[in-house]
């Protein structure tokens, strides 16, 4: 078992769902987070003083899947996130011990879905 966590873009988020879609991965927990990568954030103007704003928005994909299903995942996360630019985000993969369906007890494999 995998954890996935990805940090793109916000308006990317449609498209790297339609991708995971396609890819029959359909669940996953969608967070907005503030954060930045090696640009440092972004400067901007104001009143003619230049401020950084330093964090930016971005969204946050956390998908748990079976080992089969990594590859695709994370081939969906890169199709629809990637515009070739700086600031198209990560991808994290982490080996993910357990899971455990609250519901039914379920464990492992099985409970991820």
């Amino acid at each position: 078992m995998k954890l996935i966590i990805a940090i793109i873009q916000p308006h990317r988020l449609e498209e790297v769902k339609q991708e995971l879609y396609k890819a029959e991965i359909n669940m996953m927990t969608v967070s907005e987070v503030l954060g930045h990568g090696r640009q440092k954030g972004v400067a901007e103007v104001y009143r003619g003083n230049k401020e950084a704003g330093n964090l930016l928005r971005k969204i946050r994909l956390e998908i748990a899947v079976n080992d089969d299903f990594a590859e695709p995942a994370i081939a969906a996360i890169t199709k629809g996130a990637r515009s070739g630019e700086i600031g198209d985000g990560k991808i994290f993969v982490l080996d993910l011990e357990g899971c455990i369906r609250i519901r039914t007890q379920e464990r492992g494999s099985i409970a991820i879905g």
